[in-house]
């Protein structure tokens, strides 16, 4: 039986935005793409057809594009149209629909990394008045931040993001193929029908379901490619008395939980493939520009990407995702709290630590998370990054000197000691359901929250500090008898 195409009434943004606030306390939606669907069987004169209408909708999305990104108003699906085109007003909306949720994304990983920046160059400065202050010199190495204009997205290959009003999916009714999509073109009133065939293992995964409207079309190599979606309610499973399950994200282990164990890494193998394959990319680099100095068109010159290089990403998400996998199992009836990442903004200060963590993937670990918990049922949450992997998870003092090494985590105020990523981790933990937490709008005023907590905590503990960790060795915790012990250098043990 062959699934229908679902055709559902157009909502506003406010109806969707309550109908998903329904949905969210009881189920969780995930949306299912079928990729990898060639569109072969349609004939020449319809492919060229096709491509035409691509080589006029491509541009105008472009500016769309580009005007969005570059205007200070926010940009919308429904904006009025400002250039001209010969496609018809439905191809216009959806050029408009498109650029808008480029631009949209674009805007948001911009202002996180202007943010970040901000925040850096506020750390420098201070860190700059404490040298001078103090009379020693900054840190070697570490220069003033400088903030560098992101470029506006190109639209590279050929893609439209379409509707139902203008690429419409039908079921067959011959047993030759399984579908025709109906498709509007710069010729109104003929549209393009193209037969669609499906693989054995295209039929089995949407087998019983209800295909969305939306669909994707997009050229790669002079080949045309289709991607189908459809929409699963998975229940929420998850206790409301469930334990909590912090998770940190990071390089050395690709997952650590505040429970202790750790999942996935990237040294061993995956290191010293991205160390064979970046320096198979210098060579090629050093190549390339010796040709290009000898006076080689551009388009003849070898590229500096490489089959080794492909091999090593998938084999990068194969292992985040065999980690995920291992949490999850680890931990069915758990409530997973994770970190809001911003891998967009993270910066190293050697082009080899920056190339790290650009084969590492660190983005597709959220992603991962969030989809492998959704589709177990599992309630999943996401909390501020900020100083959670300098906060001390006992007396809540955030300063960087608290991490001596990449790997270890000792406070310069009381003392704890731990390893960094599960004293991160369990930081995570603590802060679901944190409602002050969680109503900071900027690292400044998370670091003010938890300097103010940490406060509480010397006054709860009955320690006055003076200059941490100046007067460490001058404090000292009064006993039921009056006396005052001094602390102890290795660890703080606290008397009520």
């Amino acid at each position: 039986m062959d699934p229908r195409v679902s055709h559902k009434e157009t909502q506003t943004p406010e109806q969707e935005k309550k109908k998903r606030k329904r949905k969210k306390k009881t189920k969780q939606t995930l949306t299912h793409a079928v990729t990898h669907i060639r569109l072969i069987e349609a004939n020449a004169g319809k492919l060229s057809a096709l491509d035409h209408l691509m080589a006029v909708y491509l541009p105008l999305c472009q500016q769309y594009i580009t005007l969005f990104c570059t205007e200070e108003t926010q940009p919308s699906q429904y904006a009025a149209p400002v250039f001209a085109s010969e496609l018809s007003a439905r191809l216009h909306r959806v050029a408009i629909q498109q650029a808008a949720g480029i631009a949209k994304s674009w805007r948001t990983n911009r202002q996180a990394a202007y943010e970040t920046y901000l925040e850096n160059l506020a750390d420098y400065a201070e860190a700059k008045a404490k040298a001078t202050a103090s009379g020693k010199p900054l840190e070697t190495g570490r220069k003033e931040p400088v903030w560098r204009e992101w470029n506006v997205p190109q639209l590279r290959v050929p893609v439209m993001q379409a509707n139902v009003n203008v690429v419409v999916v039908e079921p067959s009714e011959d047993s030759t193929f399984d579908y025709w999509l109906r498709i509007a073109t710069l010729d109104k009133g003929h549209p393009l029908r193209v037969p669609v065939r499906l693989a054995a293992y295209h039929k089995k995964i949407i087998e019983g379901k209800n295909l969305n409207s939306s669909t994707t079309l997009h050229r790669r190599n002079g080949v045309w490619w289709l991607t189908l979606s459809f929409d699963t309610d998975v229940p929420i499973e998850t206790e409301a008395s469930a334990p909590t399950v912090g998770v940190d994200v990071g390089i050395a282990n690709f997952l650590t939980t505040s429970t202790g164990k750790q999942y996935g890494t990237m040294h061993g193998r995956l290191r010293e493939r991205h160390r064979r394959d970046r320096e198979k990319r210098r060579r090629k680099a050093k190549l390339r520009a010796c040709l290009k100095k000898k006076g080689v068109s551009s388009e003849d010159l070898p590229s500096t990407s490489s089959a080794t290089g492909q091999r090593l990403a998938r084999h990068v998400k194969q292992e985040i995702n065999r980690a995920v996998n291992l949490l999850l199992h680890d931990h069915p009836d758990a409530r997973i709290v994770y970190e809001d990442l911003s891998v967009a903004s993270m910066r190293f200060k050697s082009k080899a630590l920056n190339a790290y963590l650009s084969t590492s993937n660190l983005a597709h670990i959220p992603k991962q998370l969030a989809w492998a918990t959704s589709k177990r049922g599992m309630a999943v949450h996401t909390v501020k990054a900020a100083y959670s992997s300098q906060e001390c998870h006992c007396c809540h003092y955030p300063d960087r000197a608290n991490r001596p090494d990449q790997a270890t985590f000792a406070c310069i105020v009381c003392h704890h000691r731990d390893q960094a990523d599960h004293n991160a981790a369990a930081n995570l933990a603590s802060r679901f359901g944190d409602k002050e937490l969680a109503a900071c709008t900027n690292k400044a005023e998370v670091k003010a929250l938890l300097l103010w907590r940490h406060e509480h905590w010397k006054q709860h503990n009955r320690l006055i500090v003076v200059e941490p960790p100046v007067q460490l060795g001058l404090w000292g915790i009064r006993s039921s008898n009056g006396r005052v012990r001094p602390v102890s250098s290795k660890s703080v043990q606290i008397e009520g």
